[in-house]
């Protein structure tokens, strides 16, 4: 999943950071500093945004992840029923699986279910990423106004690093409750002996009920060490202006 993540990941953070200062320009229009909720409706309009447009590289991703938890478990089974039929004379060898790639997963998809199965798991990824983005970008901009010595001169860039580190460090780790229910309804083959879910809250409750509720913050530290420097990065390149760089190198359209 290499391929897909890298593709996810331009996109996501560049709508995420383009759509969150659309907001905020549009609800900041009487000149006014921006009070804390309207922080969080323009950081919750970015996610929203974002979300539409990279589900579908986002449910791609997870499955080829996936893909070889399942084929370890296949291989595995397979071996076992070797074992078991030992003593039987001509046994056959265990079928060798082929590499699944995101265009048979694209394909399949799109025969079976239509437009709406690359979409599954829409709601939980909105539960997802709407609530990271209200925790972030407010977040972000107070960390990062502490930085500024001129309200209108920006920070320098280790002050947005920093602050975007620990902006994404923490709505990472506050929101992975949602990110664990996402992972399991976009899974779309189950190993042996794993629960099925019908929606979120049946999600949730089995969860719940099979795993506890430590559960919930599974894969919480390596988020926070995944986002932390992915969100620092970003918002250096962004606010140091290295798009605006480029896109002045552009030539230039004659009037």
């Amino acid at each position: 999943g290499a391929a897909v993540n890298l593709t996810l990941v331009t996109p996501e953070k560049a709508i995420k950071l383009a759509a969150n200062d659309f907001f905020r320009h549009h609800l900041s229009k009487d000149g006014k500093k921006l009070t804390l909720l309207r922080e969080m409706l323009a950081g919750c309009g970015a996610g929203t945004c974002q979300v539409i447009v990279t589900t579908p590289m986002e449910m791609l991703k997870i499955q080829l992840q996936d893909a070889g938890r399942i084929a370890a478990q296949k291989k595995l089974m397979a071996a076992q029923a070797q074992l078991s039929s030992s003593s039987v004379a001509g046994a056959a060898e265990p079928a060798v699986g082929t590499r699944t790639t995101a265009m048979q997963i694209t394909r399949e998809l799109l025969r079976s279910k239509g437009i709406a199965g690359l979409y599954k798991g829409l709601g939980a990824t909105l539960l997802r990423d709407v609530p990271f983005s209200i925790v972030y970008f407010p977040l972000f901009a107070n960390l990062n106004k502490l930085g500024q010595k001129d309200p209108n001169v920006k920070a320098p860039f280790y002050v947005s690093f920093l602050s975007g580190c620990v902006a994404g460090s923490t709505a990472a780790v506050a929101v992975n409750p949602c990110d664990v229910i996402k992972t399991r309804l976009q899974s779309l083959q189950r190993g042996v002996n794993e629960d099925t879910y019908s929606g979120i809250l049946d999600c949730a409750k089995k969860i719940w009920q099979k795993e506890g509720p430590t559960a919930f913050l599974k894969g919480a530290y390596c988020r926070a060490l995944v986002i932390a420097p992915l969100f620092g990065i970003a918002q250096v390149v962004y606010f140091i202006g290295i798009a605006e760089f480029l896109l002045d190198m552009l030539p230039k359209r004659r009037a």
